[in-house]
């Protein structure tokens, strides 16, 4: 896995009134600062990236529906410097991914139905000047394809 990647596992309490699921605890090993929340939501089949952070540390939580997220280090100095992860996040396994500043990251909605994710950075976010570099998803500059991988 990536230096510095780190996943807690969610627990979910379900009975017959609905479920409860904790996200991130001040009181977790992986807590690091509040800086906001917010949602963001992928369509069937859609790709967003590729992005990393100088500053900010994202904990992602794939609330609805499921997510592939893609992770490529371009740390020159990191132990896993070109290492690429992928972690399969949503319905089907409730997991909080920390993505550490400077490695890229971008995801695909793999569901059938709208994915929805919620991200709780470190930061609040930059208006005037955003801490995010960005790479499009297709340009081949990270070695990674975003197509199906059947068997």
């Amino acid at each position: 896995m990536i230096e510095g990647v780190k996943l807690k596992k969610l627990r979910v309490m379900a009975d017959e009134r609905g479920r409860l699921m904790e996200m991130l605890r001040a009181d977790d090993d992986i807590y690091i600062k509040f800086g906001q929340a917010y949602m963001t939501t992928a369509y069937p089949g859609v790709v967003k990236g590729w992005h990393y952070h100088k500053i900010q540390t994202d904990s992602f939580i794939v609330v609805k529906g499921m997510m592939k997220v893609v992770l490529y280090d371009s740390r020159k100095d990191s132990p896993t410097f070109e290492e690429i992860n992928e972690f399969f996040l949503g319905e089907h396994n409730p997991t909080l991914l920390q993505i550490p500043n400077y490695v890229f990251h971008g995801f695909k909605c793999i569901s059938e139905t709208e994915a929805i994710c919620i991200n709780l950075p470190t930061e609040t976010y930059n208006y005037k000047e955003p801490d995010e570099f960005r790479v499009a998803p297709h340009s081949g500059e990270i070695p990674y394809k975003w197509d199906r991988k059947d068997g």
